[in-house]
């Protein structure tokens, strides 16, 4: 009897390490310094499903507000489970998740600032995207590195400064997920969009009905805008207003496989 509770345990101990090993071989953290922020950043990374078995590049996508993308126990209001869709999808990118600064958030994700709530130091935070994490990412995994295929992804705040970044960062970042955006921030991200050279920038718009009074037709007036400055024909964006979607993250992972697929194509 002893032997063969020896036997189980001893099996038991295996699937576990064996689960903890592919779960580190599906996602990983890292710290990494960020001069421009004057702090560390903590990133996540996601590596594709045939990562280790080939010698292929990969597409990037930069994700913000990490901790509410891969796990529960660290996300704010339930997670995005953005590994396990992209497993499921067999997404063929690499996916890099950036923690928000807490108490900083809202500067880091705000291109202007705002009269009651202040921010507006997204230029800060996206340098060190493109000019400290991404060439590192680039050095340590195999990457596709150009801007086309370097996406920026993210709700709300996180929407807001991903439209901002493909227009400031052209040549950095070539296609976005911009999910609920919060444009009513500031006005001046539309008079921004109206004035930046002609974008070339893949754009994936989405926003549900249900959640705020302006959210759909702000947004409808930023593609409005979008649209005068390029041609439809391109097909270079997209415009998905979800029924009865709320400002969650029950919505956005439930949207996030047909967005990044779209992106990818």
């Amino acid at each position: 009897m002893k032997v063969l509770f020896s036997i189980l345990l001893v099996f038991a101990l295996l699937i576990f390490v064996s689960e903890k090993v592919f779960g580190q071989q599906r996602y990983s953290t890292f710290e990494i310094n960020a001069p421009q922020l004057k702090t560390t950043k903590k990133i996540w990374v996601y590596l594709p499903l045939d990562y280790e078995k080939s010698t292929k590049k990969y597409p990037v996508i930069y994700m913000h507000d990490a901790q509410n993308l891969f796990d529960a126990k660290t996300s704010y209001a339930g997670e995005w489970g953005v590994d396990e869709t992209s497993d499921s999808l067999k997404v063929n990118a690499i996916i890099v998740g950036i923690e928000h600064g807490n108490d900083k958030r809202m500067d880091e994700l705000t291109p202007f600032k705002n009269e009651k709530y202040g921010g507006g130091k997204a230029d800060l935070y996206l340098d060190f995207i493109a000019f400290t994490l991404k060439p590192h990412i680039d050095s340590i995994y195999r990457t596709k590195s150009k801007a086309k295929n370097t996406i920026i992804f993210g709700s709300s705040l996180g929407g807001l400064v991903s439209f901002y970044a493909v227009l400031k960062y052209s040549e950095v970042f070539g296609k976005a997920g911009v999910f609920s955006p919060s444009f009513w921030f500031s006005n001046e991200i539309y008079d921004y969009a109206k004035n930046a050279k002609k974008s070339k920038a893949k754009l994936y718009f989405l926003c549900g009905d249900s959640e705020s009074e302006d959210m759909v037709s702000d947004m409808e007036h930023m593609t409005k805008i979008m649209a005068e400055n390029r041609c439809d024909c391109l097909h270079l964006t997209k415009q998905v207003v979800v029924k009865g979607g709320r400002h969650n993250e029950k919505m956005w992972s439930e949207q996030f496989g047909k967005a990044v697929l779209w992106l990818l194509k």
